[in-house]
């Protein structure tokens, strides 16, 4: 049966992406970044897993304002880099599985109503392909198949950030009656704290953040509490993506092991962090 193997937390900075398309990793800014993921790199190179479900929020890329879901799930056989305006990131298609999509969509909505999108032709940007990146390095083909979850945190009315540890129970429930065998990764994206308009533009919190990620590993239902107002006063605008991370540990057992954890700032202009865990 299926087993989640990997939890891990990480940010989807573009600009990660571009350091890696355009070589310079071992560039004096972005060296202690790429270093500082290296170890979580080689956990998952050695679990090896089968699936990785990615939950990331779309950048105006495949939804526009005019289609706005709050929780969209990617059902086809491939999903393509989208072009951002400078045009496809040079990375694989993703592969994805579409009978194992379907049984997430029927358990998630049948059995626990949560009232998904099921999206047939997807193309993917950088909130998703970046951490593919970052985890699984430059190669030609990605070593697992792909699960998009995208998850609105763009556009009012966001989902809460308890909804979201809720909806990763449920997919821990999903993923538990799948019977074919499959080991499978949870990636929770986006954050950590970062603004990029208006009067706060440049707001890194490294305070907020550590207790994130102290949280985010001991005490998820505290965090799952917190409100927008909070998310946006403390983390900044774009820093409410961090409750994407909550669907990631939510799928995991209430205990976990931490394998790797880093912070780095600045990366372009966020924090950016990295959080593995597995079930103790």
């Amino acid at each position: 049966m299926a087993r989640i193997v990997a939890g891990i937390g990480t940010s989807h900075v573009p600009a990660i992406g571009a350091a890696i398309d355009h070589g310079k990793t071992a560039d004096p800014y972005w060296r202690p970044l790429f270093e500082g993921v290296a170890p979580a790199r080689e956990w998952l190179a050695a679990i090896a897993p089968d699936i990785a479900i990615v939950i990331y929020n779309d950048h105006a890329s495949r939804f526009a304002l005019d289609v706005t879901p709050t929780f969209a799930l990617g059902m086809a056989e491939t999903f393509a880099p989208h072009d951002e305006g400078y045009g496809p990131r040079a990375v694989p298609v993703c592969e994805g599985n579409p009978e194992f999509a379907w049984h997430l969509a029927e358990s998630l909505i049948l059995k626990d109503g949560f009232d998904l999108a099921m999206v047939s032709e997807m193309t993917v940007d950088h909130g998703l392909t970046v951490p593919l990146s970052l985890l699984f390095g430059q190669p030609t083909r990605w070593p697992c198949q792909v699960i998009p979850l995208c998850v609105n945190v763009i556009q009012y009315p966001q989902p809460t950030a308890q909804r979201c540890h809720q909806l990763g129970q449920a997919l821990r429930r999903a993923i538990d009656s799948y019977a074919p065998d499959a080991k499978v990764a949870v990636f929770g994206t986006g954050g950590m704290s970062h603004q990029l308009q208006g009067e706060r533009a440049g707001l890194i919190n490294p305070d907020y953040d550590r207790m994130w990620l102290d949280r985010m590993e001991t005490d998820p239902g505290s965090l799952a509490v917190i409100g927008h107002a909070e998310l946006l006063r403390e983390a900044g605008s774009e820093g409410l993506e961090i409750i994407m991370w909550l669907i990631m540990r939510g799928a995991l057992d209430e205990a976990v092991r931490r394998v790797h954890r880093f912070y780095h700032v600045p990366a372009s202009n966020t924090a950016y962090g990295l959080l593995a865990l597995e079930n103790a």
